[in-house]
């Protein structure tokens, strides 16, 4: 068995960093029977445990074992329980600032709403809803898990977040390793969007490559709520990248499509807005 070494370095949550970790899985994509040592120097914003979580269980598939040095991040990687993925024991999070880092198979729908309720509402810091608001947030969350369940034919789903009371912001990130948002729409509507133009026509309310039903209400409330609470939605998706960040969208292409589908959340935990002003229209998901 042949090793070899990644070095990640300083992977937050943008452009940049997202194309590294998509390079870190297409050097081994086809690899077999390798130990890969992946070295983490600098900062690496844990929620992207998520992200790098669904690209070494891939990489996993093809009986590669996987090696984490986890460098200036290894308190904060236990704490979530990442690192317990690889080893490690489990450190106590005595300051509550993770959201800990699950691993889900896709009919586990039940189970992903406790961890919601549990791990991300439970935040005392998240900005002040209404029960109508909040329930709507919540179902729209469970809509992103939903639609990679039943659209995107991963065989698991990855989650983590991490809180930050310093900077006000709490961000959450939800990742399958499916087809991507791309090929579920065109195979859907036999059409041929690029990867960006498939995630503008997910994030607009109303569309949905669910048959028969009307829905949109995972993207498209979360968008809203970005707008109205100034943080952030981020959407990667096969070789898309699509932000909204405090109004203004930005997309670029990767160098590389990603194995899935990735969607982070920043929400802005100093909103002082008791109210959001959002589109009343909602259908029940269940």
């Amino acid at each position: 068995m042949s090793s070899d070494k990644i070095i990640l370095d300083n992977i937050d949550n943008d452009y940049r960093s997202y194309n590294e970790l998509i390079k870190l899985y297409h050097t081994y994509a086809n690899d077999h029977f390798r130990t890969i040592n992946v070295e983490i120097t600098q900062w690496f914003s844990a929620n992207n445990c998520s992200v790098l979580g669904a690209i070494l269980t891939e990489l996993q598939t093809n009986f590669n074992n996987i090696n984490i040095d986890p460098g200036p991040a290894k308190e904060i990687l236990e704490k979530n329980g990442f690192m317990a993925f690889f080893g490690h024991a489990r450190r106590n999070d005595v300051y509550d600032t993770t959201i800990s880092y699950l691993v889900l198979e896709p009919d586990d729908i039940r189970y992903f709403s406790r961890y919601i309720s549990t791990e991300l509402f439970s935040k005392q810091s998240l900005p002040t809803m209404t029960e109508l608001i909040k329930n709507r947030f919540a179902k729209s969350i469970y809509e992103i898990f939903n639609n990679a369940a039943l659209h995107s034919k991963t065989k698991k789903i990855f989650s983590c977040g991490q809180h930050f009371p310093k900077k006000d912001i709490i961000v959450f990130t939800i990742t399958d390793s499916g087809i991507g948002i791309k090929n579920a729409v065109n195979n859907r509507f036999n059409s041929n969007l690029s990867s960006i133009q498939a995630i503008e026509w997910a994030v607009e309310d109303g569309n949905t490559t669910k048959e028969g039903v009307s829905g949109g209400i995972g993207f498209s409330f979360l968008r809203e709520f970005a707008e109205a609470n100034r943080g952030r939605i981020q959407i990667i998706s096969n070789n898309g990248f699509w932000e909204l960040d405090q109004g203004r969208i930005k997309t670029a292409f990767f160098d590389s499509e990603f194995p899935g589908t990735v969607v982070s959340l920043l929400i802005n935990t100093a909103d002082e807005a008791e109210n959001y002003v959002i589109n009343e229209t909602f259908e029940d998901i269940f």
